[in-house]
């Protein structure tokens, strides 16, 4: 077994500079890192096996996680885009949709087999759990008159009875009808659906899929049996679906692909087989330990907390190595394998619970996050790093000494590349000042570009069957992104009154005529079309009834003859004075779904301002959420940044090098949004908390680079330097390592197929990864240029 390290085997850190020994060398006095390195060592048995007993002990609560599939989740409780979606759904239904999409191949839905096949998937849709209401075209409820009587039946009563002229007439009628086109059947008469509306009473965590795995078998079978026609099912509850299978995709993949990579990068960067596996062992131990008190605790998993196993273990890699990396520098200089043990602890213990610390504060600034489940990513990762530095610090320090570890010394003559590199960095420090800083300016300018976009169909990417089937429903039929208004009437049994039929008519053609709208469901399409099935179906009476008590008399004649499931409730209110409007747009930007719904508002103030009801619905939520959430993270940010300056200035003890200190923070951020907006552009909901999660990250590089220049200032008596060369020396190689297992770890989160942890992962890898950048050109030059004390 061998150590790799970054330390040269000569006598100076550089040529013009003494080498660092360490403290005792120096005659220091024992200070509390040596005491804690020592009791560490003396008592490793002790302390691994009380570390396995918590750890036991704490994983016994993972069988307590549960996972949610809500898509609501990710609004608070008292967000009030879900305050108005839950007062819309308790006057109306509360409900989940999941919709079969059909596509023959010869596109025509109209056929005698195509309306067979719908016939019997809306008549097994009824035996989906948690049913309440199944629509399609054949048993839309047409309505007509024969005589002095109202006839309402399906509109295919018996498909047998039908022969060419009636198929035609099915056609015609369906194609007619502004309750069915681009909702249930496309214009052309290509593309048509069977609507499956559940209403799910909460009870449990398994009714969604449930449902949708009924949904989905039923669908199977049907595909086998006609493949002849494409199948596509979508819909809000397959949405919730989605995103508990976009959770066990990353569990099964990301995580396992993580672990292997650990492996890769420690074992390649250090070239040792025992501190890999105990790298190894520390992440496992860190998982089992934070998750287990998360299910002693009662969390309730999402899509979002499977991204926070990647994180730990990322992060806890990243004490490892220092810790490793040191050890076999103080070996490589000549001391024995106790006393670089010691001098590995003591040298880290600080800086690695100071950025441990930071860290763990940057992630519970999400706790001021208007997403529950991006708090719940905070607070995990935030425990987990404590964790993590608990067991690195304990039991990778025991493990070691009690092995043998040997280092392969570095061959005469060679110098290592993190001497050259500081080498160059002090000789080029004024261009690399001047160019970091001119190159920051440009890169920053970047940020202007950015737009803010929720849409929860581009959650997640074409690999994920909802996304084709919404992506196609969208182009073909229609969309998921739904306004929905609730509009008073002011009274009792208002909803009869012409005066508020005609406005609510009125308001509902508007919509139809906006470019974005695909359809529109009110409830005086249904009272026209009785009124003229009252008048003999004369066209001409295709419109809102003049006296009130027509309207309330169609309106109940209606609901008496339909079957069970396919009345009014959806769209009244038990009291009869409010009405509900459904406006379906087509695929949609968040901004468009805003725009869209704020000119429907400032309709309804300037044409109907009694009946004024703001547009809800999941869409509108989603469509609002990043913004919301960018405003709440300001303040967590600013805290965030405010108490990890603190913690620097205490620890440092030193105003000017904490001030410094916050540009390499703070940049890379920056920096990474400028490089975002120039080739991303769009920004979600999980990007607005990259900032807060990657400060205390940063800041990493940022306290391992001054604690070792400083120590190298106070207790080696360097020059600014020589002290520059001692920080590269000592630290460089585990920076870099660290960087790339925490760039390689986030870069493995990017894979995934939900948005939320791609992007987020994608933006944090960029931001870590500009911070060392930021930590090598830019802060050396930045200390020696304000630093001149005692240098030459």
């Amino acid at each position: 077994m061998g150590i790799a390290g970054s330390s040269r085997t000569d006598s100076k850190p550089s040529s013009q500079g003494p080498h660092p020994h360490g403290p005792t060398s120096h005659g220091q006095s024992r200070n509390w890192e040596t005491r804690l390195a020592e009791t560490i060592i003396r008592l490793r048995v002790v302390l691994l096996l009380a570390c396995l007993a918590v750890a036991v002990a704490a994983g016994v609560g993972m069988r307590f996680l549960s996972f949610d599939t809500d898509s609501r989740i990710y609004f608070d409780v008292d967000n009030p885009d879900r305050i108005a979606l839950d007062a819309l759904e308790a006057t109306y239904t509360r409900d989940k949709n999941v919709m079969i999409v059909l596509a023959p191949q010869d596109g025509d839905v109209f056929s005698r087999d195509m309306l067979a096949l719908v016939a019997e998937l809306t008549e097994a849709g009824w035996q989906t759990p948690f049913s309440r209401r199944v629509d399609s075209v054949t048993n839309f409820q047409h309505s007509y008159a024969r005589g002095d009587e109202l006839i309402i039946e399906d509109l295919v009563p018996d498909l047998t009875a039908l022969n060419d002229a009636g198929l035609q007439r099915v056609e015609a009628i369906a194609l007619s009808r502004v309750e069915l086109v681009n909702k249930l059947v496309s214009a052309d008469g290509a593309v048509t659906a069977v609507n499956i509306v559940c209403v799910f009473p909460g009870e449990s965590l398994t009714e969604v899929p449930e449902a949708v795995t009924h949904v989905r078998r039923l669908v199977e079978q049907a595909r086998q049996a006609h493949p002849d026609v494409d199948f596509y099912v979508t819909g809000v509850a397959a949405l919730d679906m989605t995103f508990n299978e976009a959770a066990q995709n990353d569990t099964q993949t990301i995580v396992p692909l993580m672990l292997v990579m650990v492996l890769v990068i420690v074992g390649v960067a250090l070239r040792t087989v025992t501190g890999t596996l105990v790298t190894l062992a520390v992440i496992v131990v860190s998982l089992v330990t934070t998750f287990g008190i998360a299910g002693w605790s009662g969390l309730v998993l999402n899509s979002a907390t499977t991204a926070t196993p990647v994180i730990i273990m990322t992060l806890a890699i990243a004490n490892c190595v220092h810790l490793l990396a040191s050890l076999s520098t103080e070996m490589r200089r000549g001391l024995a394998q106790r006393e670089a043990l010691v001098e590995a602890v003591r040298i880290n213990a600080q800086p690695i619970a100071v950025t441990s610390l930071t860290t763990a504060i940057g992630f519970l600034s999400l706790n001021f996050s208007d997403s529950p489940p991006l708090r719940e990513v905070g607070n995990i990762v935030a425990g987990g790093v404590v964790v993590a530095w608990l067991v690195s610090m304990l039991v990778l320090p025991s493990v070691m000494a009690l092995v043998r570890v040997s280092v392969t010394r570095r061959p005469a003559g060679q110098v290592p590349f993190t001497d050259r590199l500081a080498d160059t960095v002090i000789a080029l420090r004024r261009p690399l000042l001047i160019t970091t800083a001119v190159v920051m300016v440009i890169i920053g300018v970047g940020i202007h570009r950015i737009v803010l976009d929720d849409d929860f169909v581009r959650y997640f990417d074409p690999r994920f069957d909802f996304r084709v089937a919404t992506d196609f429903t969208q182009d073909t039929l229609t969309g998921l992104h739904i306004l929905e208004f609730s509009l008073p009437a002011g009274e009792d049994q208002g909803i009869a009154r012409p005066d508020y039929l005609a406005k609510l008519d009125a308001f509902a053609e508007w919509y139809r005529q906006q470019p974005e709208v695909l359809h529109v469901s009110a409830i005086s399409d249904t009272i026209k079309r009785l009124n003229m099935n009252l008048n003999q179906d004369d066209p001409a009476f295709h419109r809102i009834p003049e006296l009130p008590a027509a309207a309330a008399q169609y309106l109940m004649l209606y609901e008496l003859s339909v079957p069970y499931g396919l009345d009014l409730n959806s769209q009244i209110d038990i009291g009869k004075s409010a009405s509900r409007v459904s406006v379906t747009l087509g695929e949609a930007t968040s901004a468009e779904v805003r725009a869209v719904a704020a000119r429907g508002e400032a309709w309804l103030q300037e044409n109907a301002p009694e009946m004024f009801g703001r547009a809800t619905g999941d869409a509108m939520a989603f469509a609002r959420i990043s913004e919301r959430n960018i405003r709440a993270m300001l303040g967590g940010t600013l805290l965030a940044l405010v108490l990890i300056s603190v913690v620097l200035l205490f620890v440092l003890r030193s105003v000017k090098i904490a001030v410094i200190s916050l540009a390499p923070n703070l940049l890379p951020a920056l920096l990474a949004f400028g490089l975002w907006g120039y080739f991303m552009v769009e920004v979600n909901l999980a990007i607005s908390v990259v900032v807060a999660m990657t400060l205390g990250i940063v800041v990493d590089d940022t306290v391992h680079i001054l604690s070792k220049y400083l120590r190298g200032r106070r207790e080696h008596g360097y020059d600014p330097f020589d002290a520059v060369r001692y920080a590269f020396n000592t630290v460089g190689t585990a920076l870099i390592t660290t960087t790339v297992a925490l760039v390689v770890g986030f870069g493995v989160l990017a894979t995934s197929g939900f948005a939320v942890n791609g992007q987020m992962g994608l933006l944090s890898a960029v931001t870590i990864a500009v911070a060392l950048l930021a930590d090598f050109f830019f802060l050396p030059p930045l200390l020696l240029s304000a630093d001149r004390r005692s240098a030459s």
